[in-house]
């Protein structure tokens, strides 16, 4: 039976710059935007905030609704049928500059175990292809309209 899986990722944008994550993930090198899968009882909302908070170890503010996928995407990361649904919000934290970065993509991370570090994708001089999901790439695009 084909099943959905809902994500929910949140664009950090300050001083002309994105927040992306760089993760190993089922051993591959994946670029995307902060965030992960919705919980079951969870809001999308309530996903984003619990999400940031575990990644980063940040207060979200001010979360608005930028994008739901619109088109059918199957999950890169599953071998039987599953449909990715992704809900995709702006937000805000108190203090940027305290999101512990890296200057270099999957700068610190040390092998293709399950790790995760951000950096800051300047907007003025990136194209869709930073990111590799399929479904940040339309995002990222429309961030950069």
């Amino acid at each position: 039976m084909s099943s959905f899986t809902i994500r929910v990722y949140g664009l950090l944008v300050h001083n002309g710059a994105v927040l992306v994550a760089d993760e190993f993930i089922k051993g591959q090198r994946i670029t995307k935007f902060p965030g992960g899968g919705l919980e079951f009882g969870e809001g999308l909302k309530d996903c984003l905030i619990r999400e940031i908070r575990e990644e980063m170890g940040v207060a979200v503010l001010d979360p608005v609704h930028f994008y739901t996928t619109d088109f059918f995407q199957q999950s890169a990361f599953h071998s039987t049928p599953m449909q990715v649904v992704s809900v995709y919000y702006t937000f805000r934290v108190p203090e940027p500059s305290a999101i512990p970065v890296v200057s270099v993509p999957f700068g610190d991370l040390a092998g293709p175990q399950d790790q995760e570090v951000f950096r800051w994708l300047p907007l003025g001089a990136v194209r869709v292809e930073a990111v590799s999901l399929p479904i940040d790439r339309v995002v990222l695009g429309m961030l950069l309209e």
